[in-house]
């Protein structure tokens, strides 16, 4: 049964209960104990956002944010946009920087995986940014993050938590991708919350008075998407994946050809235990940062991030390999 029944299945809150227990990817604890310590400067950052999605700095600060720190291979991305790598690469790059085409789609399951919020997300690297097909897709995508914003910001008004004065100033394209974390950070600014982690724990997020929830595509019609514009599919930040290796494995059947092992919110075991299946799959190994910009710097966060130069090399031949003829 696949992981997801049908486009933009949309199931009320009763149909598909969401257990409370389940611990949200954004607020997993940092892993002080038995953290990852970075041998050196990272020279990898595979997974990062910028204002062209749900981060706070621009696609350009964040590229020279990104050089300064000694990252050599990068790829923005962004939630459902190639926009921000648009942006970057009809500019002039850093000397010895190689960017990478990049994306982020939060797909949705449609059966109890006890995963936070039913998602499940799938990076995308190497696409055509000329696909239109792909393009059409990630248009599709945003829209459907556009009603759940603006039905996110009616929701709160009629709780009692009206941001509408934060967000009528945004200045948002429209192949710019709206997040909850701009919800999160006109919360902030209208004093109802304290940080962008406090207003989804008791706000936005699952059982909070302004969530809503998502729709979109399911992992392998994000799978399917991706491959189809030349770009190979990666698991994004699946903890989970030791003790879920059969979810893992229908994706690798769908076409899943990656995981994100080097992710910067996981201790040491966690990076050897989801590497352990990445091996065993014969799966692609990535990492990144996943830097937004709410807790501090892009240098205060690069400085807890440990991706091996290998992995960004390993990418690299991989996606050479695709392109190559014959």
């Amino acid at each position: 049964m696949p992981l997801h029944a049908a486009w933009y299945a949309r199931r009320s809150m009763t149909d598909v209960p969401l257990a409370h227990s389940r611990r949200s990817r954004r607020h997993a604890p940092s892993w002080r104990d038995g953290a990852v310590v970075p041998p050196g400067p990272s020279t990898v950052d595979l997974h990062a956002h910028s204002t062209r999605s749900d981060g706070v700095l621009a696609p350009a600060a964040l590229l020279e944010a990104v050089a300064a720190a000694g990252v050599r291979v990068f790829s923005l991305t962004d939630h459902d946009t190639l926009a921000g790598y648009r942006d970057l690469a009809a500019g002039e790059l850093p000397d010895g920087l190689t960017l990478i085409p990049g994306v982020e789609i939060n797909a949705l399951v449609t059966r109890d995986l006890g995963l936070w919020e039913w998602e499940l997300h799938i990076l995308g690297f190497g696409m055509d940014p000329a696909d239109q097909a792909f393009e059409a897709v990630l248009a599709t995508q945003r829209e459907a993050r556009r009603v759940r914003f603006d039905r996110t910001v009616a929701q709160l008004r009629e709780a009692g938590l009206p941001i509408d004065g934060q967000v009528a100033g945004l200045d948002v394209g429209a192949d710019d991708a709206l997040g909850r974390p701009t919800i999160a950070r006109a919360l902030i600014a209208a004093g109802f919350a304290s940080s962008v982690d406090d207003a989804f724990k008791r706000i936005i997020g699952y059982g909070g008075p302004g969530y809503v929830r998502r729709a979109g595509l399911g992992p392998e019609e994000a799978i399917a998407a991706i491959a189809a514009a030349g770009g190979i599919p990666v698991l994004a930040h699946f903890r989970e994946a030791p003790h879920r290796v059969e979810v893992v494995r229908e994706l690798v059947d769908a076409g899943l050809r990656g995981l994100e092992v080097y992710y910067r919110t996981f201790d040491q075991a966690a990076v050897e235990a989801v590497g352990a299946v990445a091996r065993e799959l014969g799966l692609i190994e990535t990492g990144g940062s996943d830097y937004h910009g709410d807790l501090g710097t892009y240098a205060e966060t690069h400085a807890a991030l440990w991706v091996p130069p290998e992995v960004g090399d390993d990418l690299l031949a991989a996606l050479a390999s695709r392109a190559a003829p014959g």
